[in-house]
């Protein structure tokens, strides 16, 4: 029997012994290789585009002839006004990219003996790039679409006269959320938490291309893409799958989404649900691409990002 690949050798083209041992300047070289990509690592003004550029070597900054800016090569992206050195931020993207189940900001401030809120705000600038990688995507072909029920959990009464049915909206805590979720077979996997499935149906008209099959289950708010899209349904009280018609890839999805919130973060407020659903769909869709690959598409994808607006300031008060 052949050899899974995530155990192969392929899998693993990074590792934390590698990046310490090559050094800052090695951990630094790749950064700028993967900001400017098209000249190999020479540095391009962001501002004009000038490729006349001064080295300033001993503070890593850069000077433009044109303009006369200084830049450096975070500059104007996620990792913009970054503290971390680049051989420990590379440590902790190898470190993010290897936790198939997502990694708890505790485990990699303790990793990297960095504050919690250090790596706490890195990891959400990171996931905020996962979520840019789809901005603009639209699935097309056979998509499944499926929700599921996240948070919100109200802990029963001690006694069992006092406990009521949970089930009931008057009895529920008000943070419950749906992370609904819209998978092409073969491609793409784009997630947006609601506060009820219903509320799904326009996501799921702006983001599927007209002339696609959707498969879903037997929830009647689906009944209403019904005139602009073949359906095809299966009911899950009496099947998993029939003649060929699952969700079974969107419940593969709800599988990961889950162990990462159970088995890492145990928590996770619902202003912050969709990057995690977001972190997880990354992490699904990429699945076969070795530790390295991954690692240099979410810095090039980072290096590529504007400041985060969300991100930038946290701790000061600053966010929105």
């Amino acid at each position: 029997m052949s050899q899974h690949f995530l155990l192969s050798a392929a899998a693993r083209t990074l590792s934390l012994r590698t990046i310490y041992e090559e050094g800052e300047n090695a951990a630094y070289r790749r950064f700028c290789r993967l900001r400017w990509p098209e000249t190999e690592g020479a540095p391009v003004c962001p501002l004009c585009g000038c490729l006349d550029i001064y080295d300033l070597n001993t503070r890593r900054r850069f000077k433009c002839a044109a303009c006369h800016r200084q830049f450096s090569v975070t500059s104007g992206t996620v990792f913009a006004s970054r503290k971390l050195a680049f051989v420990d931020l590379l440590g902790a993207i190898c470190l993010f990219v290897n936790a198939a189940k997502g990694l708890s900001a505790v485990q990699l401030s303790r990793d990297l003996d960095v504050q919690h809120k250090t790596a706490f705000v890195l990891m959400h600038k990171l996931r905020e790039t996962m979520t840019l990688e789809t901005r603009e995507t639209r699935l097309e072909g056979e998509v499944e679409v499926d929700g599921a029920v996240f948070g919100g959990q109200v802990r029963p009464a001690n006694a069992r006269d006092d406990r009521v049915d949970r089930r009931l909206l008057a009895n529920r805590s008000g943070k419950r959320r749906v992370v609904v979720v819209l998978r092409q077979r073969g491609g793409r996997t784009l997630p947006r938490t609601f506060l009820r499935e219903a509320q799904a149906v326009d996501f799921a008209r702006e983001r599927i291309a007209s002339g696609s099959v959707i498969s879903a289950d037997e929830v009647a708010h689906w009944d209403v893409l019904e005139p602009d899209f073949e359906m095809k349904r299966v009911n899950h009280s009496e099947a998993y799958s029939r003649e060929g018609v699952h969700t079974n890839l969107a419940e593969s999805y709800f599988s990961r989404l889950r162990r990462m919130i159970g088995g890492q973060h145990i928590r996770v407020e619902g202003r912050y649900l969709d990057a995690y659903a977001a972190h997880a769909a990354w992490l699904e869709d990429h699945r076969f691409d070795s530790n390295g690959g991954l690692a240099d598409r979410l810095i090039g994808g980072a290096l590529a990002a504007p400041v985060s607006r969300a991100w930038k300031g946290y701790w000061q008060r600053r966010a929105a």
